[in-house]
């Protein structure tokens, strides 16, 4: 893993001590969903949902997946999808590489984004989908609702095995003001510290 990423993942375990309990027991359930999964014999496919599918489930989709690979939790795979198809931002993606990410852009309107985060690894592939695009699970899933409104636009995720909601305030409030980046790079870190908790349950 890259050592910036890696400096940045060992300094998040001092952050879930400010993770409230009642959120704690919230990320137990997706752990013990994932759990399941395992003594069932099969992978555990989480798919993070956000409105626009374009900065919060984006953040949770990439954290998920690289925790999962520091914590040799290789049975998980981690989707994001969206009630609507935009694309993911650039503010978020600029996020992500100020935390240690290597990004590259193949341009277009909804870009397919390479998320690398190690030299050995495949890189992540992120761009915005609805939830129920084909590349993401059909079904046996866990569908995290990652804003408030995609969880009440979006009462009924087909195919899923667990629903749960663990919103996040939407940095886009930020957009255009001069602490962006500051509260893109905050929403990132609360974002990587609850994965982790959520993760290291399981490791």
């Amino acid at each position: 893993m890259y050592q910036e990423l890696l400096t940045y993942i060992q300094q998040l375990e001092d952050d879930t001590f400010q993770i409230g309990s009642e959120r704690k027991q919230k990320l137990r359930q997706i752990s013990d969903f994932i759990s399941s999964k395992v003594e069932e014999g099969s992978g555990a496919k989480l798919t993070f949902v956000c409105t626009h599918n374009s900065r919060r489930s984006h953040f949770c989709q990439v954290w998920a997946a690289v925790l999962a690979h520091h914590f040799g939790l290789e049975y998980i795979n981690t989707f994001s999808g969206g009630t609507e198809e935009t694309a993911f931002n650039p503010r978020a993606v600029a996020a992500i590489e100020r935390a240690g990410f290597k990004v590259e852009n193949p341009g277009g309107e909804n870009p397919r984004y390479k998320v690398f985060y190690a030299e050995d690894a495949a890189p992540l592939t992120c761009f915005s989908k609805t939830f129920d695009d084909e590349a993401n699970p059909q079904d046996g899933f866990a569908a995290i609702m990652t804003c408030s409104d995609a969880d009440e636009n979006c009462p009924l995720v087909p195919g899923t095995s667990l629903r749960i909601s663990i919103p996040y305030i939407d940095p886009k409030e930020s957009d255009g003001t001069p602490g962006e980046a500051q509260t893109y790079d905050e929403r990132c870190r609360q974002i990587a510290s609850e994965m982790y908790y959520m993760l290291s349950q399981l490791s």
